[in-house]
């Protein structure tokens, strides 16, 4: 259903918008959902895409489908968790296109827990890929953006904005990255580096559908993180990271932006 849907609006040619034309952007967790979604859009309209996940297989499916629609674009497996990896990864990034202008860091993991049941190294896990990760990456590619006067847009979330049943770990961590978003736009604004965050909510990804709950839930809280309008397919939220990495953002940093269907409202 997903891929019908890429397919369908993923189509280069006349008519679309080229805000990215001789861009570069890194995307994180583009295997699958808002990082997949965000490959295709944003080479959809112009932009040379370098897609990292640490799941290779579904990495390569993916870039595979954006060239066959016409866009540029490179796999590179990435172990966001990594010092030396990311490092690395910015290496090879600058390596093969010479240049980069954008981040659009969306690898993540979620699990739900009761808070008195969390596991520390279940803990750690999340933290590490969700908050240390983000950093790991926009600490690399700050010196490339100083170059270019290129930008971040950084996942949040709508826990990281309100109470996310059964989220002790993921909550923490995606609060964490929209403090940090916050305090990298506010220190490199005069220097010509923007950063942002997208807040997504209720938006169908296979990390969303394979969480498991603790037997003991109790599933009406979920009425607290439902949009008022249902689950709405990544592709949203892809169209959202485009105006904030293009120059339609230009006068955006530190902000972030729901795309929840109105569940905060």
């Amino acid at each position: 259903m997903v891929d019908a849907v890429f397919l369908v609006l993923f189509t280069i040619g006349e008519g679309v918008m080229q805000r990215f034309a001789g861009k570069v952007i890194l995307i994180t967790g583009a295997a699958s959902g808002i990082g997949e979604a965000a490959a295709y859009r944003l080479a959809e309209e112009g932009g040379k895409v370098f897609c990292t996940d640490i799941n290779e297989d579904a990495l390569n499916e993916a870039v595979e489908k954006v060239k066959k629609q016409g866009g540029e674009a490179t796999a590179r497996r990435l172990d966001i968790s990594s010092e030396s990896d990311v490092n690395a990864c910015i290496a090879d990034c600058i390596s093969t296109y010479g240049q980069l202008d954008a981040v659009v860091n969306m690898a993540g993991v979620l699990r739900f827990d009761n808070c008195h049941e969390l596991a520390l190294s279940d803990w750690q896990r999340v933290i590490d890929v969700n908050l240390t990760g983000t950093f790991l990456l926009c600490k690399a590619v700050l010196p490339e953006l100083l170059k270019t006067k290129g930008n971040i847009v950084n996942a949040a979330s709508t826990a990281s904005l309100s109470g996310l049943p059964w989220g002790t770990a993921y909550s923490a961590s995606k609060g964490a990255v929209l403090a940090m978003t916050r305090t990298i736009a506010v220190e490199y604004a005069k220097r010509g580096v923007r950063a942002n965050c997208v807040c997504p909510g209720d938006i169908s990804t296979n990390m969303a559908a394979n969480v498991t709950f603790p037997a003991d839930a109790d599933m009406s809280l979920l009425g607290r993180i439902s949009s008022l309008s249902g689950p709405k397919e990544p592709s949203v939220v892809a169209g959202v990271i485009a105006m904030l990495a293009s120059d339609d953002g230009i006068h955006i940093t530190g902000e972030h932006i729901r795309v929840d269907g109105g569940t905060l409202s």
